[in-house]
């Protein structure tokens, strides 16, 4: 009874923790209204390392009394061009003017500003602009969200008026450049936006000219602003590729002294262009548009550090991380795919040759020193990842050479993990490499993400706040490499108990695992969690032996299920400014604009397929498992029928490494990062258990067998698998953890379960009598 009642409770466990997991989120209180005036003003390119109190010390001074921040400028176009950051800016989503443009730059947009009567103007491209955004881009932005929801707005300069544009193309008021005496047009409105230049190019005496200038007018700015008002500076876009990070400066009631930060990013000291419109709203205690912005309010967070210089050391560092993480993820991530490529292809001889024949007649094996050199190979390239995530914790984007500076600290990194790996204790095992490198992974990863996820943001195998996706939490390739080793760790975990056992061990494993992936105060991944926990049901329902039947897939399905209608329960009942990914979307289906969120996700998934060096590594990853690997010469389901739970853990990866990128938009990725894990130890566990299939048991003394034969002289027969022999050449040693090799499963029939058919040792061997068979069974085989 209790047995057929297993998948339910396992299930039901399960799901409680991914609910508890996801339901749980920081307290937020709703913004309260700090200023009468708002003047948020813009410079397009400007980036923290252009202010110092020489060249800016109008905007030194600003940043010493209020709160700083990077700006992420992620618009609808990229990059995110002037004319595209201010509308993105008024509009409080991701914009884009239209026209056609060439990839990749940003050519001087023409906006016509038309003043008819002298008080405001028009922009007549504002309705084309506004039907470009509704009908050809996936975000369904309406430009002017932000002067629509204010009575009044001031613009100053053609970039402000394309965020203040209502619209229909109207701007209350209007002024093409500053007045001398700016203080009446400022007052005038409770919100004006400014536009006081732009700072572009790479030249340093040019940047600093235009960064003078913007300043001088900035003075201006403040000396005339509005009683009791919050002015926000911004460097509202990029001017050139690649894109950079940009100055961010609240200065008013209530922003002293911190970091700034909001709900879009959930990391201090980081902000999104979209979250400025919200901002602005919020501080002027005005409600939200019915369509609801993309971006959050920001607020004021932490103590910064007393000294300035110091405080803008950090974003102006995080600025230059974020640029050389893009130059180097690209040529790390085709290394790996081929270095990995190149590895399969070299094991594929190898296990051809593994199996060591019983017989006078057979190919020969491979040197023992080859095979140690491969296996070696392989559990570096499947400490990879954690290695170069790990490589973050030096600063090898401040040398001049960034690029050699991260491989040679990733080598390093890689060679000592190697190791450590190489010198464990259950190394000689089958299944030592596996279990230490799963576990290095998960701990690697799972110390980074509740620790803060620093070394993810900007990190060559984690994300950049340039690509405005994520700035917090886990990310893509860390959800990969985290599923992959923590359900090979329940799996390795699970082999080690008693087949009653390891169902639990493999739910409760995987259960931490799916609350540290989808905990808003961890790895704030939802879509990482209900994938991970159709993969949890899946290996728990199966990692005490037999097949994937429709009925375990079934309680595997309904898992995540439930997981998801139970999280989109508790999110629609928050209110729409708090709601999560999942909530936001089946809100969006209620009004029927559903169709642009399944929309982006579809594209994402497209351009993730096509570009992405993932989508190699998990495609040549799944070729060699399938057309070798899981062919009857490959070993593998020679080491799933020994090791059920490693089977189990397998199958619970793929499903969830599947999942989990489809629905978040990311292809293959999620399945490259966790092949790249789970291909090399799969390979090197095959290599390993075809090694062992022709070791003999010799059955014990007393057996029926033995009372028959009584009188013959006892052969000695070859040396027990119990002494597994090291893949080095070194003397054997004895491994009770491992179960015996002797017989070879039958693909056609449930895997065999060596753990079961001990009677008292946890590691499992067979009984005397089918010790006895098991070796006359391989003898025929051998000799035949």
């Amino acid at each position: 009874m209790l047995r057929r009642l297993a998948p339910a409770l396992l299930t039901l466990v399960v799901v409680a923790l991914g609910v508890t997991a996801l339901a749980a989120r920081p307290k937020t209180e709703a913004p309260e209204r700090t200023a009468d005036y708002v003047v948020l003003v813009g410079v397009a390119g400007l980036r923290w390392e252009d202010v110092d109190p020489r060249t800016t010390p109008t905007l030194w001074r600003m940043a010493q009394r209020g709160s700083i921040g990077s700006l992420s400028v992620r618009s609808a176009h990229r990059p995110t061009c002037p004319v595209d950051g201010w509308l993105t800016l008024g509009a409080g989503s991701y914009a884009a003017w239209n026209g056609s443009r060439q990839a990749g730059a940003c050519p001087p947009a023409a906006v016509t500003v038309e003043q008819p009567d002298g008080i405001g103007a028009n922009l007549p491209d504002q309705e084309s602009v506004v039907l470009h955004n509704q009908e050809r881009l996936p975000w369904g932005t309406v430009p002017g969200s932000l002067s629509e929801s204010v009575r009044c707005s001031v613009a100053v300069g053609p970039g402000a008026a394309v965020a203040a544009a209502r619209p229909f193309g109207r701007v209350d008021r209007y002024a093409a450049a500053l007045p001398r005496d700016p203080a009446v047009l400022l007052g005038s409105c409770v919100l004006s936006i400014v536009d006081l230049g732009t700072v572009a190019g790479e030249d340093p005496a040019a940047r600093q000219a235009a960064a003078r200038a913007a300043d001088a007018q900035l003075a201006r700015v403040l000396a005339a602003r509005p009683p009791r008002s919050l002015v926000l500076v911004a460097g509202v876009s990029d001017t050139d590729v690649p894109s950079r990070l940009h100055v961010a400066v609240a200065d008013g009631p209530g922003w002293e002294g911190g970091w700034l930060t909001s709900a879009s990013t959930g990391r201090e000291g980081y902000l999104q262009l979209v979250d400025l419109a919200p901002t602005a709203l919020a501080a002027l205690g005005r409600p939200m548009p019915e369509r609801p912005f993309l971006g959050r309010p920001a607020e004021s967070v932490g103590d910064r550090p007393a000294d300035l210089a110091t405080a803008i050391a950090q974003p102006a560092d995080a600025d230059r991380e974020a640029a050389a993480q893009r130059r180097v993820a690209g040529w790390y991530f085709t290394l790996l795919a081929a270095a990995q490529v190149l590895l399969g292809l070299a094991v594929l001889p190898m296990l051809r040759r593994a199996r060591r024949h019983a017989g006078p007649y057979g190919p020969e094996p491979v040197s023992r020193r080859v095979v140690a050199v491969v296996e070696v190979l392989l559990i570096a390239a499947a400490l990879a990842v954690p290695a170069a995530l790990l490589a973050d914790v030096v600063p090898w984007w401040r040398g001049e050479h960034a690029g050699a500076w991260f491989a040679g600290v990733t080598v390093l990194l890689v060679v000592g993990a190697t190791a450590a790996v190489r010198l464990t204790p259950g190394y000689p095992g089958t299944l030592g490499p596996l279990g230490a490198v799963a576990g290095l992974t998960t701990l690697t990863v799972g110390l980074d993400v509740v620790t803060g996820a620093r070394l993810q943001l900007n990190g060559v195998v984690g994300y950049s706040a340039l690509e405005g996706g994520r700035y917090a939490g886990l990310g893509t390739v860390g959800l990969g490499a985290f599923l992959a080793g923590a359900l090979l760790s329940a799996g390795w975990l699970a082999q080690r108990v008693r087949r009653s056992w390891r169902p639990a061990v493999v739910a409760s494993v995987g259960g931490a695992a799916v609350v540290v992936v989808g905990s808003p105060y961890l790895g704030a991944d939802p879509i990482g969690a209900i994938a991970l926990t159709a993969g949890v049901s899946v290996a728990a329902v199966i990692s005490a032996g037999g097949w994937l039947t429709l009925s375990r897939l079934a309680w595997a399905a309904m898992a995540g299920l439930a997981v998801t209608v139970g999280l989109a329960l508790l999110d629609l009942r928050r209110p729409a400014p708090e709601r999560g990914s999942l909530g936001r979307f089946l809100a969006a289906l209620g009004d029927g604009t559903g169709g642009l969120t399944v929309h982006r996700s579809s594209t994402a998934n497209v351009e993730t397929l096509v570009n992405s060096p993932l989508t190699v590594l998990a495609l040549a990853g799944a070729l060699l498992v399938w057309f070798a690997l899981l062919q009857p010469w490959g070993g593998l389901m020679r080491l799933f029928g020994i090791y059920p739970a490693v089977r189990a853990a397998m199958a619970g990866t793929a499903v969830a490494a599947v999942i989990g990128g489809v629905l978040g938009g990311s292809a293959l990725d999620v399945a490259g990062a966790a092949g790249a894990l789970v291909v090399p130890m799969a390979a090197l566990s095959a290599l390993r258990v075809l090694d062992h299939s022709t070791d003999r048991t010799r059955p014990e003394a007393g057996g029926p067998r033995d009372e028959a034969a009584a009188g013959a002289a006892p052969d000695p027969g070859p040396p027990s698998p119990d002494a597994t022999p090291d893949p080095s050449g070194s003397p054997a040693t004895p491994d009770p953890a491992e179960p015996s090799a002797d017989a070879t499963p039958d693909p056609s029939a449930p895997a065999p379960d060596a753990t079961e058919q001990s009677s008292g040792a946890a590691a499992g061997e067979p009984r005397a009598g089918e010790r006895g068979r098991a070796a006359r069974s391989s003898t025929e085989v051998a000799t035949s």
